[in-house]
């Protein structure tokens, strides 16, 4: 059986300290690797947990590690990111944190049928799930 280290998910982003803000500041996710002359990391990862990773990429470089595919632009979605907060109170925070630091709600949290769940999309209007399932 092969196996793998983490899985680290790749997003553009238009601007990283904007981008850095809002996964560090908003999220509170830690950063790792070497420190770049802008004062963030190089690349620019993020910890989500012990089996991912998210990395944001500059537009530009995105585009060359996609060979002749399209960047989607802003609000176009083709990937829905979800994570599972413990509680439905995690999420209401979560949501408000993502609201204040330059992200938006796109999805109001609530019941539905699946679990407590609510959406936003971070500045570069990548989407992401919040989902507290049902016990």
């Amino acid at each position: 059986m092969t196996t793998f280290g983490p899985v680290v998910v790749c997003l553009p982003t238009e601007d990283r300290g904007r981008a850095h803000a809002f996964y560090a500041g908003a999220l509170g996710l830690d950063t790792i690797g070497p420190i770049a002359e802008d004062g963030l990391p190089e690349p620019l990862q993020f910890v989500v947990n012990d089996g991912l990773r998210l990395m944001l990429i500059p537009t530009g470089g995105f585009g060359w590690t996609i060979g002749d595919r399209t960047v989607a632009g802003p609000g176009v979605a083709e990937v829905q990111l979800s994570l599972a907060p413990a509680t439905s109170a995690e999420v209401d925070e979560l949501l408000a944190k993502a609201q204040a630091g330059g992200g938006s709600v796109v999805t109001p949290p609530q019941q539905q049928p699946w679990g407590y769940s609510g959406s936003f999309a971070d500045p570069d209007g990548h989407l992401w799930m919040l989902v507290v399932e049902p016990s």
